[in-house]
Parts: structure tokens; C-alpha cells; sequence
């Protein structure tokens, strides 16, 4: 998108420099109004730069935005009309009595001459004239209305007129003057009708009919000069016309997006800023971005990236190591972020990655946790390629009693219950000793103590550890009950080694592993599974049978997470075989009488 902006505006610059090449200040205010004639050059204002125009062609506007004729040392017309074409102006007496305005008319001093040459008047005072009879030879013989009085008419004589034919003996002369011919208007032109007035040939030669423009060159000559400018022509402008909608269009659209985008980070922004502002009792540390890069040594150790952001390792100043996740730009709602520091802000558990400090500076946000060496869960139970990344399973028995703690912590021993809808094995992280440690509360739900179920719109989770009654209601309803589904997943994988659903297989009864222990176990048949050691065998077992009565269909079907714990805790021999989960992916037990599903278990809605 910018970079078609980019080009539009290059574009336009470019039409608009090339417009304005061709564009001075004699083309702004060019008329006196609306209806009055265009004006250019040889005609300018007398407001405009003289080089507008050329001298004696000088025009004005009237109170009343009339264009105006000033003539040198003589009269003022008003200008009707201007025909470049054919160097004519047409104009007439603003008080329609041109008659009085002859005795000063004097077109010597300017360019320009009557159309049709020049006619001599004698107008006459007759006091005891009288007007012929109406079919009369001098019937047209008519006084000067704008002049005459009652008993004193005023008469224009024509000297191509028959003088000697009318009775003028009782006229007095009145005074001489040049006036247009009457092949223009007719007799009746000192009335008040328009006359033409012509100037000599083109000033500028050729230049309008180039494409160009003419102008008076500016020089210290004392005749004056005209020089040729390049104009716009009409395919420019309708260009230009185009590329400036096009432009706009887009100008609209990017403006659009850009406020969209800010005002979603506005809300997003007052959304974490009110939280921060709550958050007082419990806060870690807060760093700013600044803070980040100093301890990032800007980003230079990047531990992992996946779809929440990237992990880079960092120090403090008292040489801790950290790990600090830079979140994502899509996770603009802040929801995640606020999660991940209200639950663990608030939490301190053996079994729960510490959350030091936090960064909220502007769009930039960051999570900085303790430094766990070993990394994730993930990669010592799944990894083919690393033969020492191979765990014991007395070490595989320890980690998973210490997980089922850290859930137990979460859903018993804080103030609120912590739902962590995310339980799998690349959120178990390992510390120097291969202690776990739960991580990554970003879709945590915070519920009362006194409830056990929370409601939800979405589907929260990975799949392959998400509970059925997260995928659909009719299992029940999403309680603490689905981490423990979630758990049940993680241990049949610890015991496997192997993701519970791999095609790759051989045998295609073990693409579902789950179903394939429980079937082994179910017949007494032994597992022998990466067994290296004495005991090896009871704990594979042990770890199976608490997995499998994990992730029992049915909710109420699975154990809490205390008694997840004490049987870890127990002897495996003292286990019995929980009911088949695979019988039937209906929950039948839905359907029995007697028995009140989900029993104890209300609905509340998540505190935010």
C-alpha cells in the first residue's frame, strides 16, 4: 500500500509541477465576476503584475463587478464582451447615454479604432422643432432622449446625413464629436446600444495558437516586448483531473485504515493502561523498552519464537539470567498480556515460572521471567536426534508429580482459581535440576474459589490436550475439570515418548496411543516401554493409569488434581484400571438414571 502511494504522489507532483510551469499569477483573478468576460492577455487588472498585460489594454472592476474600459485621457465603458479571435471588444455606456460621453471620447491615445471608421455629429438644442408625421422621409429624425428636455430636444446629425432637407432653424449647435458608424447598431446607437472597437493585429504572433501563452517580457527596453510561455493544455488538465481522484480515492482509503489501526491501538492502549493502573499490590518489576534492549543486549540470543512472539535471553544487573518474551503485534488486544501478568503477578509456586518484571511502553509489551536452562518438557520426551535428551522414568515420574502440583497450586491454593486451558508439554519448562515449572498463562481464566465452572464463548487450548467439553457442551461444562483432561494428555506422552497421535507409525493400533495403552493395559499385557531399569515398569504403568483416568470423556469421571497427586505419589499397584474413555465418544452417562451429570458444578461467568 505505501508503495503505490508513493508512486500516486510522484505522479501528481510531477502533473503538478508541470501545471504549474504553465501557470502564473496573471491566470488568478481573471474576471471581475461570474457573468463578466475572461481576461487575458492582451488585457489585464489593473490589480495584476503589468507583464499580464499590454500597455493600453487596461481594465477594472466596479463596485458592482463590471468590467470596465479605461480609456487614456478619456472616458470609462463598460465592456459587454472581448473576442480574442477576432480583436474586437464590445462595449457600451454604463449610463446607456453615450451621447455625453462623445465630447470626451478620444481614441488617439490608445489601440484601439471603431470598427466600421469614423462619422462626424453635430448635435443640435431645437427648441420649436417638430417631429415629422410617421411615414414621412424624416420620420427617424428623432431627439436624444438622455439629452433632451421637455420643449428643448436634443438632435445627433450624421455629416453623410441630408441636412439640407430638415428645418433647423430654430437648433443651435452644440459641439462636434467622432462616433462609431452606423452600419454597427443602427441610428438609434445613442440610445444606449453597444458599439465595437477593434485593435491592430495579433500582438503575440502565433504564440495561443502553439499551445502557449502570452505575456509582456520583462526588460528594461523602453517598447515593449512579448515573450511565449508554455500553457497547460486540456489533456493535461483532464490528466491531471483523473490522477487527483484516483489520489484522493486513495489518500481516503490509507487515511481510513490508519485511523482504524490507531483507534484499535487507542482502545487497546487505555485497555492495559487502566489495568496497569489497577494493578498496585502485587506488580513486579516494570522495565521500559529501553530497559529491554539494555538486557536483551539488543536481542542478541534469541532462545525460540512461536505465534505468541519470540524469547530472547537476557541479564540483569545482578547477573541473573531471564528470559524475555517480546509479544507480538497481534496480540493488540492486550487480553493475553493482561492474563499472563495478572495470574502470574499474583502466584509464587516451586512448580511456576516466576514472573520478574513486565514492559508496557506504548505498542511495545514484554514478559520477563526467570531463565530456565533446559528449556522445555517437549524436547527431552519428543527428541529422536539428541540421545541424552532422554529422561528416566524416575526423573519422568518426578516431573510429573511436580506439574500436577504446580495444577494443583493453581486451582486450590491461590486466592482465585486459575484455570490454565493450556497444559502440554512445550509449556513445562525445566530449570538446572529438571524441576518443571508451568509457563505461559496467556489463556488463563480467573474464576471464584467457591465455583468450579466458568463459561466460555471460544475454543481455548491446543488441540490434541483440549478437554471434549471445551469442543462441545454436551460432555459438560468447561470447569478446572479440563486441565486435568489436558495433564491426562501430557502423561500418556511422557510415558510414550511420542506425540499420542503419530501416523507414522507401523502399526496402525498405535496411531492413537492412548487408546492403544489403555488396550495393552486392559488385557494385562505389559508395556515395555524405553525400560532400562528395575522399577521402570511400575512407574510406566503408574504414569499410564493416572494419564488414562485423566481423560475420561464424562468431567465428573476424572480425578481432581489432589487426588491426581496423591495416586502419582502412591503405589502403583494399588491403582485400578480406570473405565475405557474410547467406548464411545457419546457420554453415555448422560443417559443413566439416577445420576445428575455435572453435579456440584455451576455455571459462573470468568472474571476478567
Amino acid at each position: 500500500m505505501d508503495r503505490y502511494l508513493c508512486l500516486f504522489l510522484f505522479l501528481f507532483l510531477t502533473l503538478f509541477v508541470e501545471m504549474r510551469g504553465g501557470r502564473d499569477e496573471c491566470m488568478a483573478s481573471n474576471s471581475c465576476g461570474d457573468q463578466g468576460p475572461l481576461i487575458r492577455f492582451p488585457f489585464r487588472l489593473k490589480h495584476q503584475p503589468h507583464h499580464c498585460g499590454y500597455p493600453g489594454f487596461e481594465l477594472s472592476c466596479s463596485e458592482n463587478n463590471k468590467t470596465m474600459l479605461d480609456l487614456p485621457v478619456s472616458v470609462k465603458l463598460l465592456v459587454k464582451k472581448i473576442a480574442y479571435k477576432s480583436r474586437e471588444i464590445i462595449v457600451q455606456d454604463p449610463d446607456n447615454c453615450l451621447a455625453r460621453q462623445l465630447r470626451n471620447l478620444n481614441l488617439a491615445a490608445s489601440p484601439f479604432y471603431f470598427k466600421f471608421g469614423l462619422d462626424f455629429t453635430f448635435f443640435i438644442n431645437c427648441s420649436s422643432y417638430k417631429t415629422p408625421e410617421p411615414g414621412s422621409w424624416a420620420y427617424n429624425f428623432e431627439p436624444i432622449p438622455c439629452l433632451s428636455n421637455p420643449g428643448n430636444p436634443v438632435y445627433a446629425v450624421y455629416s453623410s446625413g441630408s441636412v439640407q432637407y430638415k428645418d433647423l432653424s430654430s437648433c443651435r449647435r452644440l459641439y462636434n464629436a467622432s462616433a462609431p458608424g452606423n452600419r454597427d447598431y443602427g441610428d438609434y446607437m445613442f440610445n444606449g446600444s453597444a458599439f465595437s472597437l477593434k485593435w491592430s493585429k495579433s500582438i503575440c504572433g502565433s504564440c495561443p495558437g502553439g499551445g502557449k501563452i502570452c505575456r509582456l517580457k520583462k526588460s528594461n527596453s523602453t517598447e515593449p516586448e512579448t515573450e511565449c510561455i508554455k500553457g497547460v493544455s486540456k489533456k493535461i488538465i483532464v490528466t491531471g483531473a483523473i490522477f487527483g481522484f484516483f489520489l484522493l480515492m486513495l489518500v481516503i482509503v490509507v487515511a481510513y485504515r490508519v485511523y482504524s489501526s490507531n483507534k484499535v491501538e487507542r482502545d487497546n492502549r487505555v485497555k492495559v493502561k487502566k489495568f496497569l493502573e489497577d494493578y498496585e499490590a502485587l506488580k513486579p518489576s516494570r522495565y521500559s523498552y529501553v530497559d529491554i534492549k539494555r538486557i536483551t543486549s539488543q536481542f542478541k540470543d534469541k532462545l525460540g519464537e512461536g505465534g505468541y512472539g519470540t524469547v530472547y535471553k537476557g541479564k540483569l544487573s545482578d547477573e541473573v539470567f531471564v528470559a524475555v518474551k517480546i509479544l507480538n503485534n497481534s496480540q493488540g488486544n492486550g487480553e493475553e498480556f493482561i492474563n499472563e501478568v495478572a495470574t502470574m503477578g499474583t502466584i509464587h509456586h516451586v512448580n511456576i515460572v516466576r514472573l520478574v518484571g513486565f514492559c508496557a511502553d506504548r505498542f511495545k509489551r514484554a514478559l520477563i521471567y526467570e531463565y530456565l536452562p533446559n528449556e522445555s518438557l517437549e524436547k527431552f520426551i519428543f527428541s529422536k536426534v539428541v540421545k541424552n535428551y532422554s529422561l528416566s522414568w524416575k526423573k519422568l515420574q518426578e516431573i510429573a508429580i511436580g506439574i500436577a502440583k504446580g495444577i494443583e497450586y493453581l486451582h486450590q491454593g491461590c486466592d482465585q482459581r486459575i484455570l490454565h486451558f493450556d497444559i502440554k508439554p512445550h509449556n513445562i519448562l525445566l530449570d538446572h535440576n529438571f524441576n518443571p515449572k508451568i509457563s505461559d498463562f496467556g489463556l488463563a481464566k480467573l474464576c471464584s474459589k467457591e465455583q468450579s465452572v466458568v463459561s466460555m464463548t471460544i475454543v481455548r487450548g491446543t488441540m490434541g490436550y483440549i478437554a471434549p467439553e471445551v469442543l462441545s457442551r454436551n460432555f459438560g461444562n468447561v470447569s478446572y475439570k479440563s486441565d486435568v483432561y489436558s495433564f491426562g494428555m501430557l502423561l500418556l506422552e511422557m510415558v510414550g515418548g511420542r506425540k499420542n497421535i503419530d501416523v507414522s507409525v507401523e502399526s496402525t493400533s498405535q496411531v492413537y496411543f492412548p487408546e492403544w495403552i489403555y488396550n495393552h493395559l486392559d488385557i494385562g499385557e505389559e508395556l515395555h516401554i524405553r525400560i532400562e531399569e528395575e522399577g521402570d515398569v511400575e512407574i510406566a504403568k503408574k504414569l499410564a493409569i493416572v494419564g488414562l483416568s485423566c481423560i475420561q470423556w464424562c468431567p465428573v469421571d476424572r480425578p481432581s488434581m489432589k487426588i491426581v497427586v496423591q495416586m502419582l505419589e502412591g503405589e502403583g499397584d494399588k491403582l485400578t484400571m480406570p473405565p475405557n474413555p474410547f467406548a464411545s465418544t457419546v457420554p453415555t452417562n448422560l443417559s443413566k438414571p439416577g445420576r445428575v451429570f455435572q453435579q456440584e458444578l455451576a455455571i459462573i461467568s470468568k472474571l476478567e
